[in-house]
């Protein structure tokens, strides 16, 4: 009876080795004598060497599930997932992709498999083998891809482009087939605003035309991989699967296909990446392969204390540090430890996988100073190796210039830390564009403020690589911090798209959509109207908009059109005027072209006594106002209409 017993557990264990077989049954060893267990173990372990196996081990995951021939670096670092997956020795048969070394780890579900793809590997398929006792036991089919023959990493962003930020879930429902998933948790709510409303990628597509015409060169959408979490997970940083895009948004081909589409369209395709945390949901959550892969791991939730200044703070504790380092942003983010080398590889990789993959043009990092430093030298080296032209942005919200001039390239650090990070997102602009332009006019007030932020570049390695913007998916809409006032609206515009920088604009600005009363973050990702079937209003068409809504589309659409033709602006040396009884003017030339914007913010207009401003102007004779194309003629004095920020090309 006992002998039959321990038959049946041992077909449990087919497939796993002598000593993985003794320890599940000696579990019940109370229920017999060690020399049966011994027994049944041998007869379940002889059961496998005769074919069966195969029913027992099982490959959840292999990532990266492919890579290139001829990437810069031939080191290519596996993640293989699978139930006491480690009993199995991995094998290639090939003189040009071979096994370094097999990494086993405290879990026996996990193998990192070190290969090199040699010099001269042609793209190919092969198998990955899996062996017991030099018997294969499974074959997993592996692909290596040419290269993209032209890069958009090549070209990238910089201050030529306007970026268009776009909430993905928020913009346009292309399929509403994809609007709820079998396999995916959260259920689609458009009354509520964390809900899912619908939008996907097909919906972006539909709408590139739009894009391309209103003057944007290119497109950041919000995460758009799996985020299989049971409620608010429509912002996409929670990553449940860092391979796979959110079925509800589309699948893989279709996110490559949207990079395809835009570029026939001149318009860049730019990924976010989180580095920092995955999602509690994530399909390692429960099956961690190291007892460090997050940090604080296994204990209550630790958050961070957000206080991104400790790490600058010569007066900071340890502590600090590292609750800001290795805190979590909330308990379903689990906080990632990058200090774990293999962690560490697969982020990199992971990164490297979707460039190539989608053919994207740039990258804009999430919560860029959470994750460790050395990290994060050693992430930026390894992309920018790979592609050295590729522009990487990184989110350090802070309005202290120096914290965020801390991270960039070139930095001259005050700890030597070295950063490979070409560009960071310029919080303190933002903040002292709406200060200035809400503020009383006063000798350090109003427009000072914005005259101030430019004073400070000299901290930057290169301001000219900066992502300037109004506004973001985080805060309040511009339209809303600036009260509402269309006029202040129009001058804010106007000065991001002619001053240093790459200027960002999130969806829905060019219509003037606003968050009053609130700033929930569902309200302020409000859909784009058009965007939905049946929608009475739309964005795309101009049905339903308002007289100052249609306005300010057709001023953002001539605006970014013109400046997208207008190299100046984009490579242009900057000279400004300290302000000065609520004007202040500044100049944009080259060799070719002279440009003078005059921000007036009084409410009344104003004369300009232009001898003032002779040691930029020259011997010119007129100016002529971009968006008007009317000359006229310099005088001694001329009068600037009241709350305008005014473009003149310089003749």
């Amino acid at each position: 009876m006992q002998k039959t017993f321990f038959s049946k557990l041992a077909t449990k264990t087919v497939g796993k080795s002598l000593t993985a077989i003794t320890a599940v049954l000696l579990t019940h060893s109370s229920l017999a004598s060690a020399a049966a267990v011994s027994e049944v173990a041998s007869t379940a372990l002889a059961a496998s060497k005769t074919g069966n196996a195969n029913a027992s081990y099982q490959i959840k995951h292999l990532e990266p599930s492919s890579w290139w021939v001829d990437m810069k670096s031939p080191a290519l670092q596996l993640l293989v997932h699978g139930d006491n997956i480690s009993e199995l020795t991995p094998q290639i048969k090939s003189d040009k992709v071979v096994i370094k070394q097999i990494n086993k780890v405290a879990n026996p579900n996990y193998l990192f498999v070190d290969v090199i793809i040699r010099e001269g590997t042609k793209p190919h398929r092969f198998n990955i083998d899996f062996l017991q006792d030099n018997e294969v036991v499974i074959s997993h089919p592996y692909q290596l891809k040419a290269r993209n023959k032209t890069s958009a990493a090549d070209i990238s962003f910089s201050a030529k482009d306007v970026i268009y930020l776009v909430t993905p879930d928020r913009f346009a429902n292309g399929n509403p087939n994809n609007d709820q998933v079998p396999q995916l948790l959260e259920r689609k709510n458009r009354t509520a605003p964390g809900g899912r409303h619908g939008g996907d990628l097909q919906g972006i597509i539909n709408h590139l035309n739009y894009i391309e015409d209103m003057g944007y060169t290119q497109i950041w959408l919000n995460p758009v991989v799996e985020n299989n979490q049971q409620e608010y997970s429509y912002h996409g940083y929670s990553a449940t699967d860092f391979y796979q895009i959110d079925a509800r948004f589309g699948d893989n081909a279709l996110y490559k296909k949207l990079a395809t589409e835009a570029q026939k369209r001149g318009i860049g395709l730019i990924i976010d990446v989180v580095l920092n945390h995955s999602g509690s949901g994530h399909w390692w959550h429960n099956d961690l392969p190291t007892e460090d892969w997050y940090n604080n791991q296994g204990k209550a939730y630790v958050g961070t204390n957000h206080k991104r200044e400790a790490l600058h703070d010569s007066y900071a504790v340890n502590a600090d540090k590292q609750l800001f380092s290795d805190g979590w942003f909330v308990p379903t983010m689990p906080d990632l430890n990058q200090r774990n080398s293999y962690l560490a590889n697969y982020l990199i990789q992971n990164t490297l996988w979707w460039i190539e993959y989608a053919n994207l043009s740039g990258i804009r990092v999430d919560t860029y100073s959470y994750p460790d430093k050395a990290f994060l030298t050693q992430w930026t080296k390894r992309l920018t190796d790979e592609y050295p032209n590729i522009n990487i942005v990184g989110e350090e919200w802070s309005t202290n210039p120096a914290i965020v001039a801390y991270w960039q390239k070139g930095a001259n650090t005050h700890d030597g830390y070295q950063s490979y990070l070409p560009s960071v997102m310029d919080f303190p602009m933002q903040d002292l564009l709406v200060k200035a332009l809400t503020n009383k006019e006063s000798w350090n007030t109003g427009l000072n403020q914005l005259y101030q932020v430019l004073a400070n570049d000299f901290l930057y390695a290169a301001p000219e690589d900066l992502v300037i913007f109004p506004d973001n998916h985080d805060m309040s809409r511009i339209f809303t911090q600036l009260n509402e006032d269309y006029e202040l609206f129009k001058i804010a515009m106007t000065y991001l798209m002619t001053t240093r920088g790459i200027p960002q604009v999130f969806y829905g600005t060019e219509i003037l959509m606003a968050n009053p009363g609130t700033t929930d973050h569902g309200v302020i990702r409000t859909d784009f109207p058009g965007g939905w079937q049946g929608d009475d209003v739309s964005g795309f068409t101009g049905k339903g908009l308002t007289s100052t809504q249609k306005k300010a589309q057709e001023f953002m659409r001539k605006l970014m059109n013109w400046r997208k033709n207008t190299p100046t602006i984009h490579h242009g040396e900057l000279r400004h005027y300290a302000p000065e009884s609520g004007v202040y003017v500044y100049f944009r030339y080259d060799e070719l072209n002279k440009y003078m914007v005059v921000i007036n913010k009084n409410a009344s207009e104003v004369t300009l006594a232009m001898e003032k401003y002779s040691e930029l102007l020259g011997k010119a004779k007129s100016l002529i106002p971009v968006l008007s194309n009317k000359p006229i003629a310099i005088q001694e004095n001329m009068l600037m209409p009241a709350k305008t920020a005014t473009i003149f090309q310089v003749r």
